[in-house]
């Protein structure tokens, strides 16, 4: 427990972090792996060049100092942070390091302003957030590794079958390399591979959304091949899987996590909706309510460019064609010869308001531009907070601009 004196430090430093939140965390990563680069074999490297992660621990730090009294409030967003590290393989010891470089990384940005006194309030502040990360991620280590078929860090897994989905997306069927059972997992969770292209010097970590329901005796992974675009290189892991990973090949796999995951517990209709490749963890929750929920009203809702760029459109077809209560849909932004579809241009309140009930649990998931469009028509639409639920790919952001 922090002394009142020190939380009230703490609070203080609040407006200063929203100013300069953004160059602390920037200055802290460029220190850690100039001192520790070792760790780049965890950290996503492209999030760090586009300056997501760094916006995305900022946030995390504001909030922490601004609850420094009540972590309680914040335990949602801790425990979902401490699922990406328990799936990333952040361990203990690792903690000390990232402590020491954050209050180098205030101390160096805050310059005079970073009092004695303030910085050993952060010190004892980021002591309690590190043991409460530890504390809840021990945890989550025990749980993955004693949970039947479950494994501690990564296990060894082969690639059973690669089957191309469309002109972008191709779908990778994993199996363990030891033959024994592998762990279940909740619609809407993802794995985290870990490989090493030829060439790299580093390891590159990713999060796949499993994109078939849970049961069967492989993962499926579907990847996106992120091509070379303005401002923006080509995807180095989708790249490789795409290119240079085949059949009988090996990949590093962690056990499933994630917390963008369908509510079972309930009966009402539920709306899915995903653009492009977000459709991954769509066709998991899709797939479940097919066999587990038959009387529940499902409605799926997919955006592409075109029919060349929709993936899985057979296997969505024949779910619904063989359940009652399954109905989909197709909007094309730009729908080319021979293209079937519902819909083209972009999803509307109008268009939504005739194909789905306004009265269900909405999920989506699909590029952020996509999401905060579907999540302003929901808001539009009056669908309740507690009814709307979505992921990013990478690390948490804001759909509201």
């Amino acid at each position: 427990m922090l002394d009142p004196h020190i939380i009230e430090i703490i609070k203080s430093t609040v407006p200063v972090l929203q100013v300069h939140g953004k160059s602390i965390t920037t200055a802290f990563y460029g220190m850690l792996f100039e001192n520790h680069p070792e760790l780049l074999n965890i950290f996503n490297h492209a999030n760090q060049r586009q300056g997501k992660q760094q916006a995305a621990l900022a946030n995390a730090v504001i909030a922490a100092a601004a609850n420094i009294d009540q972590l309680e409030n914040i335990l949602p967003v801790v425990k979902q942070i401490a699922v990406k590290h328990r799936a990333l393989g952040v361990l203990p010891e690792h903690y000390p390091i990232v402590g020491e470089t954050l209050l180098s990384a205030i101390q160096q940005v805050l310059g005079d302003a970073a009092t004695p006194e303030i910085m050993d309030a952060w010190a004892q502040a980021y002591g309690i957030i590190a043991d409460a990360f530890i504390g809840i991620e021990g945890e989550m280590y025990r749980e993955v590794a004693e949970a039947p078929g479950g494994w501690s860090g990564f296990r060894n897994f082969v690639v059973s079958q690669k089957v191309k989905e469309s002109e972008l997306i191709t779908s990778f069927y994993l199996s363990p390399q030891d033959g024994g059972a592998i762990s279940s997992y909740l619609p809407g969770q993802y794995i985290t591979v870990r490989v090493q292209p030829e060439g790299e010097q580093y390891t590159h970590i990713r999060h796949y959304s499993l994109s078939t329901a849970s049961g069967q005796p492989y993962y499926r992974i579907s990847v996106k091949r992120e091509d070379e675009a303005v401002n923006k290189p080509a995807g180095i892991v989708s790249t490789y899987l795409h290119e240079a990973v085949d059949v009988g090949n090996v990949l590093e796999v962690s056990t499933p996590a994630g917390v963008f995951t369908l509510d079972q517990g309930i009966d009402i209709p539920v709306v899915l909706i995903s653009g492009g490749v977000g459709l991954t963890p769509m066709v998991s929750m899709l797939e479940t309510l097919a066999t587990e929920q038959p009387e529940r009203e499902v409605t799926y809702i997919h955006a592409a460019i075109n029919g060349r760029l929709h993936a899985m459109k057979g296997l969505i077809n024949e779910l619904v064609q063989c359940h009652h209560h399954l109905k989909s849909y197709v909007c094309y932004e730009s729908p080319v010869e021979g293209d079937v579809y519902d819909k083209s241009g972009y999803i509307d309140l109008a268009w939504l308001q005739e194909v789905a009930d306004p009265n269900a649990d909405f999920y989506f998931c699909g590029p952020t531009p996509f999401m905060s469009a579907i999540y302003k028509i929901l808001l539009e639409w009056n669908v309740p907070e507690e009814r709307i639920h979505f992921e990013f790919f990478g690390p948490a952001g804001s759909l509201i601009e």
